[in-house]
């Protein structure tokens, strides 16, 4: 979904000689769509944590990873041994298979179902993404607040000192301190508002809280993507926040938004709280 993001923004880029509420509009459209792909986050079905040895993978409910019924009892073992996960297929030839980080993640077919390892927080675990999942199946859109230009910001950035960094959380309570560039300034309803983000894709990448959060947005916050600072400067555009995947799915690990992040104004643009608008 993260990763996917950044296809939906250089489109957007390329939409810019257009009227904005068409370029908000097809932003919009290009970000649902990544939603509901095959490989998108609404396709996620599964999450588990590898332990120490052999992990079997298969339909059988006494699995170590149990995938969809629609697969084989037994597809085959997953081996942890020192940080490395090697699969041994019931059929086919063992591979050792490379995590989401650094990535590209080795993706495993089973069935129709795509496995992957992740690794968070030291811990390394099983993504499952399944095309017939029921959070793909069922999803109807995604809701929106009206576009309006008011949501948009010529933020004055401020870059960090080298190797300064900032804690980010997961939903799971994972914590880790990440590189952050800087932090952008700006006023809105008469208060003096700051954001600091990560780099994520070549792109300023922003988790954050404000006064809707857990009222009519979602309730561990949103996200929010900028092009690099420029000339002391970076737009900020809120009718582009959007959820993070764990609105969709229960089996992501997304980052919540770093205290300084909670902005104490409500910020009534970007995407609704899914189901509730």
């Amino acid at each position: 979904m993260r990763r996917t993001l950044t296809t939906v923004l250089a489109a957007s880029v390329a939409l810019a000689a257009t009227p904005y509420s068409t370029e908000i509009a097809s932003w919009r459209t290009a970000y649902e769509a990544s939603l509901k792909a095959p490989s998108g986050w609404l396709a996620v079905a599964g999450l588990f944590w590898l332990h120490d040895g052999e992990n079997v993978v298969g339909s059988d409910p006494l699995s170590d990873i149990v995938t969809p019924a629609r697969t084989a009892k037994r597809v085959g073992v997953l081996k942890l041994t020192g940080g490395s996960v090697l699969f041994t297929p019931v059929t086919g030839t063992p591979k050792t298979l490379q995590s989401d980080n650094p990535g590209p993640p080795d993706v495993v077919d089973l069935d129709g179902v795509a496995m992957t390892i992740i690794v968070r927080g030291g811990k390394l675990g099983v993504r499952l993404r399944d095309p017939e999942a029921q959070t793909r199946r069922e999803y109807t859109g995604s809701h929106w607040f009206p576009v309006d230009g008011k949501w948009r910001f010529h933020a004055k950035w401020t870059a960090s000192p080298p190797g300064k960094t900032i804690t980010i959380t997961n939903i799971l309570g994972m914590t880790s301190q990440e590189p952050t560039p800087g932090f952008a300034e700006f006023d809105l309803a008469g208060q003096h508002l700051r954001l600091e983000p990560v780099i994520e894709d070549g792109d300023l990448f922003f988790m954050f809280k404000d006064a809707t959060t857990g009222q009519s947005t979602y309730g561990a916050g949103r996200f929010l993507h900028a092009a690099m600072p420029k000339d002391g400067a970076v737009d900020l555009d809120f009718n582009k926040a959007y959820n993070p995947p764990c609105a969709f799915t229960a089996f992501s690990t997304c980052p919540l938004p770093p205290r300084q992040n909670a902005l104490p104004i409500a910020i009534e643009a970007g995407e609704k709280n899914y189901g509730k608008h």
